[in-house]
């Protein structure tokens, strides 16, 4: 297994409670509001920060620790790219790369492996985070172990996520599209010519509406509808 580290980043911040563990004594409350979309998250998920070398994970929750087997300290301040094994498809890994490039969401099934060697498909979400200007400032990764047989199973999960975002109002679907293009309140209000109070209000909605507790499940099941 790939095992190359990017350079751990200094200091420790831990918030009790949510399973999360970050690093870095810049902007650390700027971190935690972040790290707050994936706390909670029942789906195994990190944030990484692109501004850093080699695009490092700053945060990670139990979901994840628990799909890949790895503790938190072996996660921190490492590359996601330490999930790749012997038969990680690179074509695959280079769309994910492409995307990153692109500063887009992007989503790809894509062999991975657990710290016990343990083959797995996984189905990966990658989507930027933008800052007040424009700038992506994290990124947002989710993963999602599928069946080693594809077809009918992922057929599924697509036209089921799908079918979640429908059943929203168009001002929702709108709200969740922006979510899903990294996009913050303040620039979703300006871009839909609301406040970012009547924004906050739809973005409760959205997480209602298709059954998720927490932004990042949302722009999953966006990403996965194809939005």
């Amino acid at each position: 297994m790939m095992s190359g580290c990017a350079p751990a980043l200094s200091g420790t911040t831990r918030t009790k409670g949510h399973g999360l563990e970050m690093r870095g004594k810049a902007r650390i409350s700027v971190r935690m509001s972040i790290a707050e979309m994936i706390a909670s998250s029942p789906t195994a998920a990190v944030i990484s920060n692109p501004r850093l070398p080699d695009n490092p994970i700053i945060a990670c929750n139990d979901a994840f620790v628990e799909l890949t087997g790895y503790p938190r300290e072996e996660i921190i301040g490492r590359n996601c790219r330490f999930l790749r094994g012997p038969t990680t498809e690179d074509d695959k890994a280079r769309v994910l790369r492409e995307g990153i490039h692109r500063k887009q969401p992007v989503m790809v099934e894509i062999i991975n492996y657990k710290k016990d060697g343990t083959r797995f498909r996984n189905a990966v979400m990658v989507a930027p985070i933008f800052d007040a200007e424009g700038e992506v400032e994290y990124f947002l990764g989710s993963q999602v172990e599928l069946p080693e047989e594809q077809g009918a199973a992922n057929d599924v999960r697509r036209n089921g996520a799908a079918e979640r975002v429908e059943r929203l109002s168009r001002r929702q679907k709108e709200i969740l599209v922006l979510m899903a293009a990294g996009k913050l309140n303040k620039q979703i209000a300006y871009e839909l010519g609301l406040s970012e109070r009547t924004v906050k209000m739809h973005r409760s909605a959205v997480l209602k509406g298709l059954d998720v507790k927490t932004s990042a499940d949302a722009i999953r099941v966006a990403i996965e509808a194809g939005f």
